[in-house]
């Protein structure tokens, strides 16, 4: 039984310790908004925060979450309203196809979390992920559009 918090609430789950936490968390949880894509930890599109950092979750053994908090895609908005990096997605028309992007969206999330006000150095530094349809110029503008709603928020 391996035990930990998932986007605010405590869960349990019967898993093999060496089992991706990606596959927890799609197949056993039912947070579909994690994507699986390369497998090997090189795009992105499954990542999730542990503890507040972004992380690659296929590759991610679940038993590294005993005891520790996960947020997903699902995890960031707040009842009906989007988190600021959500809302910046939208604001910036960002998505093409999307299949990357709650990857993207948690990366930066955890970004901002720790640097409130990055350069378009900090993000390409902290944010490696891949997205095929190239909206990198758009993600960018999202990335300073979300750093700008969280610390002057929408009232």
């Amino acid at each position: 039984m391996i035990r930990f918090e998932l986007n605010g609430r405590e869960v349990s789950v019967t898993a093999p310790a060496d089992m991706p936490l990606l596959w927890v968390l799609r197949d056993m949880l039912g947070m579909t908004g994690t994507k699986y894509a390369c497998g090997r930890a090189l795009c992105g599109a499954c990542a999730v925060q542990l503890d507040g950092q972004a992380v690659r979750s296929c590759v991610l053994p679940v038993e590294a979450a005993e005891g520790r908090r996960v947020t997903t895609i699902e995890g960031l908005a707040v009842e009906e309203d989007l988190a600021p990096v959500q809302q910046a997605w939208v604001d910036e028309q960002v998505p093409q196809c999307g299949y990357c992007q709650s990857g993207v969206i948690v990366a930066v999330d955890a970004l901002l979390a720790s640097n409130p006000a990055p350069t378009d150095a900090d993000i390409d530094a902290a944010i490696t992920n891949i997205c095929r349809c190239g909206t990198y110029p758009r993600m960018r503008r999202a990335v300073h559009a979300a750093a700008r709603l969280r610390r002057e928020p929408v009232k």
